[in-house]
């Protein structure tokens, strides 16, 4: 998979004269911004950091993030939540396919009327245990 590249022209003054990207949702959230690679690993190093997670080193990221903004790897849930919050979008701006129920968490979505389901399922077999309990005592 070849992606294009996104080129933006930025003024002088300390920063690079260009910040480029591959042409990819995630590419282009971090280049509308004006954000170099590195200040976008740093960025998120710092978010991770401020949540309490352990996410990879900043020299690692800055390989993943390469691989994530060309489409040649998907990051995991973690750094779709990081990349959501850091660029105040959700997984489908940044281009993420949602897969499983661990990501899909809006109201009304198939996945979390599974996963209300189940839940009720529970609640349901726990209250039955608890009233045969009640029964059986009564008796």
């Amino acid at each position: 998979m070849s992606a294009e590249t996104v080129t933006v022209e930025l003024p002088a003054g300390g920063q690079p004269d260009t910040i480029r990207s591959a042409d990819t949702p995630l590419g282009r959230a971090r280049v509308a911004r004006g954000w170099s690679q590195a200040k976008a690993v740093r960025a998120l190093s710092i978010l991770a950091r401020h949540w309490g997670w352990q996410i990879a080193s900043e020299a690692s990221l800055k390989v993943l993030l390469s691989c994530w903004e060309s489409g040649k790897r998907t990051p995991s849930e973690t750094y779709v939540r990081l990349f959501c919050a850091l660029y105040r979008a959700t997984p489908e701006d940044l281009g993420f396919v949602v897969r499983d129920s661990r990501v899909v968490s809006a109201p009304g979505t198939v996945a979390s009327v599974q996963n209300a389901v189940t839940h009720l399922a529970a609640q349901l077999a726990e209250l039955q245990a608890v009233l045969a309990s009640m029964t059986g005592a009564a008796s």
